[in-house]
């Protein structure tokens, strides 16, 4: 009996939902995250519980919105974007980074990653966009190294930037290439610490997850000072899954919250679409192999959602540690400092919670759209999510 109301209650806010026009950019960054709404996490987050906790992180975004109706290819509409993370700010171009990539899932593509293989290091930033427009956000991001001082004397540069993607054609003109070399460079020259603007931003701007709107999401965590203090931050462009297969708080959400079919070509809960990428910095003082071993635990993270990485799904992941500044640097013996592996468990646990909570974080964020064609796509409604952990008992107070 008490199942029928939670549905029918379900139902009526999502017709709420569908009246409503899209929140303007203003009223998107006032939005509460999913603490807010009494998600209940494990972990204790940073201050800001974002990939900015970790000092000298710096995230910028340029989102391109624009356009309505039939799609036009070339002319629209728009729903896309780049989003940038420098890993030490403006001493990102001299000042590499351990680092090391994993693919679970490799329908998808992330360029640089061999050579972050081969060498340890990452060199320069990290960018995501669309799938179609890696090329040019790759170009853009060696333009600007070279205008700032990325180049020796005589001003040969050799640089291999590292560039993920995830699929937008359902809601953008993805092969209209929109993105141009001037929005890379945007987000690079205006990437920021602080609070991250989070939901239908930067290269997560068209982005659909778990059958709801998805995006760009963060969260953190700080060790206690046992386990030395640390600080472990994770960004996602979430933009895969399906609907039935998604929780949150260990709650079937995708199956009591019913919404609009977001893909009329191939229903969600048929085989799952597009992709996600996820960005881990910590200032933990890691080397790459042990980098590497980070990278693979966001998969757990995933898993905690519900994702089961499907064939059709880019799952990449690039991982980063801020310590050891000054050990890129040539022509003379550098010492390191390198946490035990046997103290590597609390560091696990914080990257497996901290991207379980991005990707709701980057639901609740975002908002309903409509792109192409008129395809539209709802957000995760929030009441209607408050009311399934309420029913499960598994809201916690705010």
């Amino acid at each position: 009996m008490h199942r029928p109301g939670l549905a029918f209650m379900v139902f009526l806010l999502i017709l709420a939902s569908l009246s409503a026009p899209s929140a303007p950019s203003s009223v998107r960054e006032s939005r509460p995250r999913a603490r807010d709404l009494g998600v209940p996490f494990d972990g204790t987050p940073g201050a800001l519980d974002a990939i900015t906790d970790v000092a000298g992180v710096l995230v910028g975004h340029t989102t391109l919105i624009s356009g309505e109706g039939k799609l036009q290819r070339g002319r629209g509409p728009i729903r896309t974007g780049v989003t940038a993370i420098l890993p030490r700010g403006p001493d990102s171009q001299s000042n590499p980074v351990f680092a090391a990539w994993f693919s679970q899932n490799g329908n998808g593509e992330m360029t640089g990653t061999t050579w972050v293989e081969e060498s340890g290091f990452l060199e320069g930033p990290v960018m995501i966009t669309n799938t179609h427009s890696v090329g040019v956000v790759r170009d853009a991001t060696i333009q600007w190294r070279l205008a700032h001082g990325g180049a020796d004397a005589t001003g040969y540069w050799w640089s291999l930037p590292v560039v993920g993607e995830t699929w937008v054609g359902w809601l953008n003109d993805i092969n209209g290439f929109h993105v141009k070399a001037e929005h890379a460079l945007h987000a690079l020259d205006t990437a920021h610490g602080g609070p991250v603007e989070e939901g239908s931003v930067g290269g997560g701007t068209g982005m659909i997850c778990n059958g709801y709107k998805g995006g760009i999401g963060t969260a953190s965590r700080r060790l206690d000072v046992k386990d030395g203090g640390y600080t472990i931050g994770v960004l996602v462009q979430c933009n895969y899954g399906r609907r039935d297969n998604l929780r949150i708080a260990g709650i079937p959400v995708g199956r009591e919250i019913p919404a609009p079919e977001p893909y009329a070509f191939m229903p969600s809960d048929i085989a799952e679409h597009g992709s996600i990428i996820v960005v881990v910095a910590t200032d933990a003082p890691l080397l790459s192999h042990q980098l590497k071993r980070l990278a693979h635990r966001v998969t757990l993270g995933l898993g905690r959602n519900g994702s089961i990485s499907g064939n059709g799904s880019g799952d990449i992941f690039i991982a980063f540690s801020t310590a050891n500044s000054g050990a890129g640097a040539a022509g003379h013996v550098v010492d390191l400092k390198m946490l035990p592996n046997d103290s590597l468990d609390p560091v696990f646990r914080a990257t497996v919670e901290s991207t379980e909570e991005a990707i709701v974080n980057a639901m609740v964020a975002a908002t309903d759209m409509t792109g192409a064609d008129g395809h539209r796509v709802i957000a995760l409604p929030h009441e209607a999510l408050r009311a399934v952990l309420r029913k499960y008992g598994r809201l916690a107070p705010n």
